[in-house]
């Protein structure tokens, strides 16, 4: 099943490498009926071929962006590996982005074409893309006879498969003019200055990634007749978007879940050997097994308490008496293996990346037999800087350097990252390009270090992007802007690292609270008042009115009020009028922890 991923010269060679060695065998699986149906890698390859005439029929060239919105299903790699095909570059966007959010990317980027799922994802995408000039057509993946108002183009999915025209483009030829640094894809990730950025990754930054996951489970993947992967982070996310590449290198069987609803049901279906999550999906096990625990009778919580006992020493590399090992060994059989068959029963790794992992929660899950390894990485390293490797795994660190990468520790202890896997730059954006890629070496804005054994350990964040429990990137700035744009907030600052959603440090705007106050016969004092449920309501309407426009991971769900501004007197802000996040932090952290 290995190939070198380092033979080839973009993602389209070594799809058709591995379309034509496969051929009949099952590639991609989505639920239809309540039955997982499979499309062969022949059947893919067709698609991919016919999809690619279909964007050339619209016009669209070697170097144009086209713009996919979709859930995860097989249709979504088919537009990626057909976007590609014909040279052009890919542009995944969220389902959960707002109208605006399309907009910026649309515009920015330049696309030219934009591939939609469902009628759902029109009535959020068209109107953005009524205010573009270039972006007058769509594909549209699902069969309906809803109507839009936009003037757009709507082309069907399925006629594109059906009619076909343009038989002269040559993709044999196409695939060889492409070059490793070519721009295959621009992922936007969201930037302190507001507005997302484009990362601009090349064929090659993403075929190293590949090469290096692959040096990092060779022995789980030995001997391996076939592989089932199961998918269902975003394929809009540079973690999953590159995983699909490195699944089809080493020919994988994908499985696109239902939803993170119908997840471990899916897990049951399919028995994956491999899973990708970030560690809200973790988390949420965690809960899910020590509450349902709860419910066990005395001999079942007895045995897995002493599962958990044992299998933490077994990680501490603490010594066990023979009565331990025994019992040990006799939990493998017990507990461990019925918490695998939950999830299948053929679990060789669950992959944690896209944030940080809770250390007592990544322990729990090892203890029970769970594989767990972490990594680290960014979008701008297309993402996989280093992982833990399953022969051994510290959970405390996000493993050794991958193969094909390099990292070094600045003198302030930022890491830094070079290497084939590094961006080519943000698409349209020189200032930001610059200061992030410097000499070669990108700019991580995190802080660590190398243990004795050469496993990385990220000890602090440097830059003020929140990155949340499900390894989204959110710029807090942004979403500050539209706060304190309202009359009745005068600053406010967010919290949320590693956290499930967003809260908010609030301070009202003392004149307008005072208005309030007397229109409602209150108490002018604002020591009291933001104590009050009433005025807490107000406010609560206030931000309430500002997450309408906002995505799903962007959205304020709680917050405190403070009765003093933030100044450079109380060393909560620079001289140059800028929020000191760390100070703010320092100072209000345990009422903001209690949010949660």
């Amino acid at each position: 099943m290995s190939v070198n991923f380092d033979n080839f010269n973009s993602i389209i060679s070594l799809f058709h490498h591995k379309s034509e060695s496969l051929g009949n065998k099952p590639y991609l699986w989505k639920k239809i009926n309540e039955e997982f149906v499979s499309l062969s890698w022949e059947e893919v390859r067709r698609s991919v071929d016919f999809i690619a005439k279909g964007l050339l029929d619209l016009g669209i060239l070697k170097g144009d962006r086209v713009v996919i919105l979709s859930e995860n299903r097989p249709e979504w790699q088919i537009a990626d590996l057909a976007i590609m095909s014909i040279g052009a570059i890919s542009v995944p966007v969220y389902t959960t982005s707002t109208t605006n959010d399309y907009s910026h990317i649309i515009n920015h980027s330049g696309a030219r074409c934009m591939i939609i799922s469902s009628h759902e994802l029109c009535i959020k995408a068209l109107p953005a893309l009524e205010k573009s000039n270039q972006c007058k057509n769509v594909i549209k993946i699902n069969e309906d006879d809803n109507k839009y108002k936009e003037p757009i183009n709507i082309i069907s999915w399925n006629s594109l498969l059906k009619n076909n025209t343009n038989g002269d483009f040559n993709f044999e030829e196409e695939t060889k003019s492409t070059k490793r640094s070519d721009t295959a894809c621009i992922i936007y990730t969201s930037g302190t200055g507001g507005n997302p950025k484009g990362v601009m990754l090349s064929h090659g930054a993403m075929l190293t990634n590949c090469s290096g996951a692959q040096e990092l489970l060779k022995n789980l993947l030995h001997g391996m007749d076939e592989i089932r992967f199961l998918s269902w982070l975003p394929l809009s996310h540079s973690y999953e978007h590159t995983l699909q590449f490195f699944t089809l290198g080493i020919g994988a069987q994908v499985y696109y879940a239902e939803g993170i609803d119908k997840l471990v049901v899916n897990m049951g279906e399919v028995s994956p050997h491999f899973m990708t999550a970030v560690p809200r999906f973790y988390d949420s096990l965690h809960t899910r097994i020590s509450q349902g625990l709860k419910k066990q009778g005395k001999l079942s919580q007895t045995m897995f308490s002493t599962t958990l006992k044992l299998g933490k020493k077994k990680y501490f590399g603490e010594k066990m008496s023979f009565i331990e090992n025994i019992t040990n060994n006799l939990m493998d059989k017990i507990v461990r293996k019925k918490v695998n068959k939950r999830f299948g029963g053929s679990l060789k790794a669950l992959i944690s990346g896209g944030a940080a992992l809770n250390f007592e929660v990544g322990l729990y899950l090892t203890a029970l037999g769970l594989p767990l390894l972490q990594g680290y990485g960014q979008t701008e390293t297309a993402p996989v800087a280093s992982a833990n490797p399953p022969e051994k795994v510290k959970l405390d660190t996000v493993g050794p350097v991958f193969k094909g990468t390099k990292v070094k520790i600045a003198d302030d202890g930022e890491i830094l990252v070079s290497g084939e896997n590094v961006m080519n730059g943000y698409w349209n954006d020189p200032e930001a390009t610059a200061a992030t890629l410097i000499d070669g070496w990108i700019h991580t804005g995190d802080i660590g270090e190398f243990d004795d054994e050469g496993y990385l350990k990220i000890t602090d964040r440097k830059k003020d992007i929140i990155v949340n429990a499900g390894g989204d990137n959110i710029s807090p700035s942004r979403i500050e802007a539209k706060l304190d744009i309202e009359p009745e907030i005068a600053q406010s600052m967010l919290y949320g690292d590693f956290k499930n959603y967003l809260v908010a440090v609030i301070v009202p705007n003392k004149e307008q609270a005072v208005i309030w106050a007397k229109e409602n016969n209150k108490d002018e004092d604002l020591n009291k008042l933001i104590k009050d449920d009433e005025y807490i309501k107000k406010i609560k309407d206030v931000v309430d009115k500002i997450n309408q426009n906002l995505s799903v991971i962007e959205q304020v769900r709680k917050f405190i009020l403070i009765d003093h501004e933030f100044t450079i007197e109380n060393s909560m802000m620079t001289p140059s009028m800028k929020v000191r996040r760390f100070k703010v932090k320092e100072k209000y952290k345990d009422d903001l922890e209690k949010l949660y």
